[in-house]
């Protein structure tokens, strides 16, 4: 299982780079027996998402990942405080999400074609 972060993704959600507190945080939500299946629209086939809850330097935290079904792998879609629009209220019938949700799945979908991604790994500077 990888952690992928799609760097279109990583420049909204964390103005570019992940920061250290972060890495650390997005490394211990990735795992999917913790985390919770929500439901979502416009996914790619063969995929669910998953929605993390977690403590960082900065607060609680709620994190969306995309799991590939196949694979294992996940896909980072959001890292928001619980206090944030969308991370008070992570569900399809939040309006909100749901309009962002569809930005960022544009937004995976385009960075994985192009190669323009990351995977995390305890080692990534």
């Amino acid at each position: 299982m990888a952690v992928i972060l799609a760097r279109g993704i990583l420049r909204r959600e964390f103005g570019g780079e992940v920061p250290d507190d972060a890495r650390e945080v997005l490394l211990r939500a990735a795992r999917t027996d913790l985390a919770t299946p929500i439901g979502g629209t416009g996914l790619p086939p063969g995929t669910r998402l998953l929605k993390a809850y977690a403590t960082s330097k900065g607060g609680a935290r709620r994190i969306v990942f995309l799991l590939s079904t196949q694979d294992g792998d996940l896909f980072l879609l959001f890292y928001r405080g619980k206090n944030d629009r969308i991370g008070r209220n992570i569900t399809i019938r939040n309006p909100e999400f749901k309009k962002q949700l569809l930005k960022h799945l544009d937004i995976l979908r385009d960075d994985i074609e192009t190669g323009n991604f990351d995977i995390l790994t305890q080692e990534t500077t």
